[in-house]
């Protein structure tokens, strides 16, 4: 039976979790590098490929694989600890609003002023915002139900969408649409002249955010210790697990691991578990560690990591600036390398996405992170001055950002 609330766990609307926003804003700036190396490095080379990527360029895109798990785990969190201030039907039409209005931010906004710079819907990539706002359409029917059903509910899709993998979405003919929406990446719809692709499915997203939501006891309902305690082992558990399945090369990802060239690459090709869909290898790689930061940040956050704090407090405008920023500064680099920019402004195609590369493009990993460091200071301003604007003011439309 859980314990009762504690005098940690604050009830009033303005109090946040400091630990869970930490760990938002760690995920947050480590999304930036993954997309900066999405624009400025080479767009149709796999940094996953162990045959053809280093070592380097592998774990600059593996240690970004954290990001979208613990950004869905947090979401759902969040959405328990909404619960202070809202019941449980205000919680369940703010989740399907909002819901609704990052599915029409990533089918327009982000695709149009962030991704690509242009309206020509020549190439619509779906990715994380289109998955994140159906998984809070569906917590919004959720919410209504206790949370250990929640809970079990999304441990099911995790555990079990593996089973799924031999279903191919040729094998259902004119529903295979309806089976890349769900479990399997692919087009959606092409007519000779315009694509949309799907990269996020969404059967292991909402089960990641429902399980989210059950984390979400651990800061209302259970003491300081318990919750830590539970983190830890619940983290330990998780890590445990992906060792051992992954070892076993049973069930758990549809690409097995196998000796490579070198020890090193050996180790690559162990962590090299599949994202699209999110194995449950991919998962467990991921959220255990990711549980262990939360305890690790729980109650005592370290000075250096205050700039995380801040832009976790505000994931959505920062999640729409990074874009935005990284664009305009691959226009600039490409302006004064090329003299033109027309490049950025074309519809790449779904392997040389989010822009059409010039000859010669790629920048080099030094580079790439240098860039990304530029962007996280860049923005770091602005991520402060908005997120002292959501605590000084109430105005429905803050929350929506």
């Amino acid at each position: 039976m859980a314990s009762p609330a504690v005098p940690d766990a604050a009830t009033h609307q303005r109090v946040r979790i400091e630990s869970v926003d930490v760990v938002r804003g760690i995920i947050m700036i480590l999304m930036a590098l993954d997309h900066v190396r999405d624009f400025f490095g080479d767009a149709s080379a796999s940094p996953t490929n162990l045959a053809t990527a280093s070592a380097g360029l592998f774990m600059t895109r593996w240690i970004t694989h954290f990001c979208a798990p613990v950004f869905f785990l947090l979401t759902g969190t969040g959405a328990f600890l909404a619960l202070r201030r809202r019941t449980v039907g205000e919680l369940s039409t703010f989740l399907v609003t909002r819901g609704l209005w990052l599915i029409f931010a990533e089918l327009v906004i982000m695709r149009c002023l962030g991704w690509q710079f242009n309206f020509d819907f020549l190439l619509t990539m779906v990715t994380v915002l289109w998955a994140l706002g159906w998984a809070m359409i569906v917590l919004g029917a959720l919410v209504h139900l206790p949370v250990r059903v929640v809970t079990a509910f999304g441990i099911v899709l995790i555990a079990g969408h593996n089973l799924l993998d031999g279903v191919t979405p040729q094998a259902l003919g004119a529903f295979a649409p309806l089976w890349n929406v769900f479990h399997v990446p692919g087009v959606l719809f092409a007519n000779g002249h315009r694509m949309v692709f799907l990269a996020y499915p969404l059967i292991p997203w909402i089960g990641v955010t429902a399980v989210g939501y059950g984390l979400g006891q651990l800061y209302t309902r259970w003491s300081v210790e318990r919750r830590r305690t539970m983190l830890t082992r619940i983290g330990i558990a998780l890590t445990a697990a992906f060792f051992l399945l992954r070892a076993l090369n049973a069930y758990g990802d549809p690409g097995p691991w196998s000796a490579q060239r070198s020890s090193l690459f050996t180790v690559l090709s162990f962590l090299n578990t599949n994202k699209y869909p999110p194995s449950l290898l991919f998962l467990l790689m991921t959220l255990g560690p990711a549980l262990l930061l939360l305890r690790a940040v729980d109650g005592r956050t370290p000075g250096w990591l205050r700039p995380a704090h801040v832009i976790g407090k505000v994931p959505m405008f920062y999640y729409a600036l990074h874009v935005a920023l990284i664009h305009l500064i691959a226009v600039v680099i490409c302006l004064v390398r090329y003299g033109s920019v027309h490049w950025m402004f074309e519809s790449p195609t779904p392997d040389r996405f989010p822009v059409t590369q010039p000859p010669g493009w790629p920048l080099s990993l030094p580079a790439t992170y240098l860039i990304w460091a530029l962007v996280v200071v860049l923005l770091y301003p602005a991520c402060r001055w908005f997120a002292a604007l959501r605590q000084r003011r109430t105005d429905w439309w803050l929350s929506y950002l």
